[in-house]
């Protein structure tokens, strides 16, 4: 790895383009650079690959990746959790109108949207609606059609929770908020994907885009690698399927926010309210066509934002730190690109042998949450410090407002 006199790295790959990364004081894994390095052997890379200061390892395609594509793209670096991203809405409270006990507000909130997953045999999953509500299937009614069409192409699509996910959380770190900003307002936010139905189209896609590699006998360094080239049959059906699922990963978070907003005005301790402004609704796993260093291109983010300049983003913390409304600087090395989150540090598994419940407890002290050994993979520690990953970053982002959670629902 070579300095740059800008704010990133660069790391040269054997062949094939460089890597800009923003990971000066971040970890940065060796599996993660290997997967870069493999990223940017491919023929079709525009210009180079950035690297979030999130960055990790991630399947395929590292998470906090920016991959610029000419004619061609990749399922895998979109990934499985498509159009995954944060939703982040303040309201007219401020502070001293909380309750000092906020679990009937959590509470409220779980009980509003479902969340988590059950795999009991009979019944109904408890992160999916038995019946939806009328709203959600009027919502299902304007995305339907152009599902049905994809499924009729790709049958094995057809199989997926779709219906019963929209407006739902999901697990992992998914997660909703009540937060309070710098002067004490009160904001909603909020983090979720495309749910079954995205990742039933992302791996249905991934696999094919398998066998059509074998099939042409095309060798990759990692057959996760492995992409659909433009003007094949395969490429049109996927960049049709993975559009439909970015607008109903966005129609999710909508619904949810509506479900949150609705819970809190129900709640008998809480004075009414507005809600003055959305900041944003934005992926963070997805693809589009873009415009880069006079080049029409394919630009994927796996793991980061779109920061244009003077565009709006939410870049997360984990649920005992800071989170960040920020205003993109529209620097075009990292391709008007931002982190998504703090990132991990480790994995699931290591997070659970690391950490023991009591430090979970003592972690998340402040805020209103689970704290059960069922969530000790999601405790802050399994993340990079936010304020590292913020400052490695701050060519790319101005911070607008710094949220602190009071309150966290994770599925």
């Amino acid at each position: 790895m070579t300095q740059d006199p800008t704010n990133y790295e660069v790391l040269h790959a054997p062949e094939g383009v460089p890597i800009k990364a923003w990971t000066r004081g971040v970890p940065f894994e060796d599996e993660a650079r290997r997967q870069l390095l493999n990223v940017a052997q491919l023929p079709f890379i525009h210009r180079w690959v950035a690297a979030m200061p999130d960055v990790h390892w991630g399947i395929g395609a590292t998470v906090g990746s920016v991959i610029p594509t000419l004619g061609a793209i990749i399922p895998a670096a979109v990934g499985v959790d498509i159009g995954c991203g944060m939703m982040a809405a303040r309201t007219s409270l401020r502070a001293q109108d909380l309750p000092d006990s906020l679990r009937s507000m959590r509470t409220r909130i779980e009980a509003a949207v479902p969340h988590g997953l059950s795999r009991s045999r009979g019944g109904r999953d408890k992160g999916s609606w038995g019946n939806p509500p009328g709203h959600v299937d009027r919502v299902w009614s304007e995305l339907s059609g152009e599902f049905e069409q994809i499924a009729a192409k790709h049958p094995k699509v057809a199989r997926a929770n779709h219906r019963v996910h929209l407006g739902t959380l999901g697990t992992g770190n998914h997660f909703i908020e009540v937060c309070l900003d710098e002067m004490d307002r009160v904001w909603v936010m909020l983090h979720s994907g495309s749910r079954g139905v995205g990742n039933r189209i992302g791996t249905y896609f991934i696999e094919l885009a398998k066998r059509d590699m074998q099939r042409w006998f095309l060798n990759l360094p990692d057959q996760n690698l492995a992409y659909f080239p433009e003007g094949t049959e395969h490429f049109d059906d996927y960049v049709e399927a993975v559009s439909w699922a970015q607008r109903f990963a966005m129609c999710n978070r909508q619904l949810m926010m509506q479900a949150v907003i609705g819970a809190l005005r129900e709640l008998p301790e809480l004075p009414p309210f507005e809600v003055d402004t959305e900041a944003v609704n934005c992926h963070h796993n997805y693809v589009a066509r873009e415009r880069h260093y006079g080049k029409n291109v394919l630009v994927t983010r796996k793991g980061a934002v779109r920061a244009g300049r003077g565009e709006l983003g939410i870049i997360p913390g984990s649920m005992g730190a800071h989170s960040y409304i920020v205003r993109g600087k529209g620097n075009p090395e990292s391709f008007e690109s931002c982190s998504h989150g703090a990132g991990r540090a480790m994995s699931r598994a290591e997070a659970k042998r690391r950490f023991s419940l009591e430090d979970h407890v003592k972690a998340t002290q402040t805020v209103e949450c689970r704290k059960d050994a069922a969530v000790i993979d999601e405790t802050p520690a399994a993340y990079k410090p936010i304020d590292a990953v913020m400052q490695a970053q701050r060519d790319l982002v101005d911070v607008e407002h710094t949220l602190t959670q009071v309150v966290c629902v994770k599925g």
